[in-house]
């Protein structure tokens, strides 16, 4: 069963995006979102990753609030940054962050929450994992924008997934 259904949430998923995309529940259209639904997790079952192993499911729903609260922060600094500009311009530049992180889920949960927070871009990954490189905002001191990054992202996810 779990040969034909390696992943029956998503093809759930599928087949009610194919339905709603299509605006019609034909019974062409039905067969052919069963087989989009059924066939696509099939074929692209070894190009999933590991499921990545939670050990701290409390600290990961303290993160999301954490990452939460510094979104709405972020926000606002890159508003006041935008609104001086003319005064005192951002400070933007490239920094080069070192990583303890290697599992490929808390490396893409970084990846996101670097995304998700306004004023900082992930740009490259080291080919090792071993750093990191990011555009930020406007960045007084490289040091203790490194210590922030690493004590209030990376440090709770090497708990959540490697721990």
């Amino acid at each position: 069963m779990k040969r034909l259904f390696p992943a029956p949430l998503l093809s759930v998923a599928l087949i009610v995006m194919w339905l709603v995309l299509n605006r019609s529940l034909s019974a062409g259209q039905i067969i052919l979102a069963v087989l989009f639904g059924v066939l696509m997790p099939v074929l692209f079952e070894p190009l999933r990753p590991g499921r990545p192993h939670i050990r701290h499911p409390l600290l990961l729903a303290r993160l999301i609030l954490v990452v939460g609260y510094d979104v709405l922060l972020s926000n606002i600094e890159v508003l006041r940054g935008v609104l001086r500009s003319g005064r005192r311009p951002p400070q933007s530049r490239f920094i080069v962050i070192p990583l303890e992180l290697r599992d490929p889920g808390a490396l893409a949960a970084l990846a996101t929450i670097t995304t998700v927070v306004p004023g900082t871009v992930w740009c490259e990954l080291a080919r090792d994992a071993s750093s990191v490189l990011l555009h930020v905002w406007d960045l007084e001191e490289d040091q203790t924008y490194i210590d922030f990054f690493k004590e209030r992202y990376e440090a709770p996810l090497l708990k959540i997934f490697e721990s």
